[in-house]
């Protein structure tokens, strides 16, 4: 159990995530919380990661970063989306267990589960059939984020947990058109195509001055990079805007409509998340109280000594095999993209078209996670999604005050 003086890293403590986490632990009396921003501290950067852990020697850390996005920035960066989690998950979980940190949550996503998994989806499905081509490269990374945890607490005896959410939402999140997820980017397109039918130009270039878009527009047979903030003309604007499908009173979105999501507002998400973290043991999870950790012995100056340990760690072979010690966080409720396009446009009041673009592609066409481990553990969400949206439209508007 940490201690409320225990020094907790929160990797990613401005993000959606690990903001509300940051929050919700301030809010139970844990104040030695240290954070850095991606301009302090490249995760990617192995030399730079470790000189943070030599100075900082946290006792616990929680893994919240992560290079994120929607079905377009996953198909456009498909490099990065791998490359740059196995960087940030490789440097913090390394660093973690050389500086002996007590207790490590990584947060991944339940894209790890095959596209045609069994519905809901359970933890055992991992790895079972193919995935969702869409997110490959990041599901990739996340299942071998996970894998870093529970392989280190089988050879090691380390405490690492991981936890899936299913999709978030909620304050801090990130509406920029690119690279935003489907909640997020769906609201400021309605949002943006009210605006325009209202002719309020001056809450537009606010929006986009706080928010800028970026655009690869093809033009005689050539692509021309647009991005348009609150200083852009109106027919750039407009022009940007267009490509994303933002109208006057008209919004397009891609797919069908059809697809069936599941989402969790970050708030829930990050009292689940601290709530493991200080509550729930690698040992809880596989379900055996006599599963040996190590007890490493301590120098004379404080530093771990990995070579003169007093118990062991390691796979226990009559254990048999030890494999899907993830846990699910979700609310284990679902709605068409379709429904929740009402539920936006209910909430920011738009009047005018929502269209689905068949042309464009769905995703996988359901996400839903069985959350029967995490209610054995004592937890279950609080927030539902038809007051989360009001919620969210209702701080991406004092967001722009």
């Amino acid at each position: 159990m940490l201690s409320k003086d225990s020094k907790i890293y929160i990797a990613g403590h401005n993000g959606l995530v690990g903001s509300a986490i940051w929050n919700n632990l301030k809010s139970r009396g844990y104040e030695n919380l240290v954070g850095r921003s991606h301009k302090e501290l490249d995760l990617t950067d192995q030399y730079a990661v470790k000189k943070f852990f030599d100075e900082e020697q946290p006792d616990a850390v929680v893994l919240a970063a992560a290079f994120v996005g929607g079905i377009m920035a996953n198909s456009l960066y498909r490099a990065d989306f791998i490359m740059m989690n196995m960087k940030i998950q490789c440097n913090v979980i390394s660093e973690a267990y050389a500086h002996g940190v007590k207790k490590l949550l990584f947060l991944g996503s339940t894209c790890i589960y095959p596209k045609n998994a069994p519905q809901p989806m359970k933890e055992d499905c991992l790895l079972t059939s193919p995935l969702e081509y869409t997110n490959e490269e990041y599901a990739i990374a996340k299942i071998a984020g996970l894998k870093m945890c529970e392989s280190y607490n089988l050879q090691y005896g380390t405490n690492y947990i991981a936890v899936m959410p299913t999709n978030l939402y909620g304050p801090n999140d990130n509406f920029h058109l690119e690279n935003s997820h489907v909640m997020p980017a769906m609201m400021r397109k309605v949002y943006l195509a009210k605006l325009i039918n209202d002719g309020n130009w001056t809450a537009i270039r606010k929006d986009l001055s706080i928010r800028p878009v970026g655009a690869n527009i093809k033009e005689n047979g050539e692509t021309v990079r647009y991005v348009i903030d609150g200083n852009s003309d109106e027919a750039t604007i407009l022009k940007v805007l267009a490509f994303y499908g933002i109208s006057d009173n008209r919004v397009s979105l891609w797919g069908t409509g059809t697809p069936l999501r599941e989402f969790l507002w970050s708030e829930d998400m990050a009292d689940a998340s601290v709530h493991v973290l200080l509550n729930v043991d690698f040992k809880d999870i596989i379900g055996i109280e006599k599963y040996s950790s190590v007890h490493y012995g301590v120098k004379a100056d404080g530093v771990v000594d990995r070579n003169h340990s007093t118990g062991r760690g390691g796979a226990i072979p009559s254990l048999g095999e030890i494999r899907n010690c993830h846990i699910n966080v979700g609310t284990g409720k679902e709605l068409t993209i379709r429904e929740l396009s009402e539920l936006v446009v209910k909430a920011v009041g738009f009047t005018g078209t929502v269209e689905f673009d068949a042309s464009k592609p769905d995703g996988t066409m359901r996400k839903l996670i069985d959350v029967s481990k995490l209610h054995s553990l004592g937890w279950t969400h609080k927030v539902e999604i038809e007051d989360g949206v009001q919620k969210l439209f209702d701080w991406y508007k004092e967001s722009l005050a």
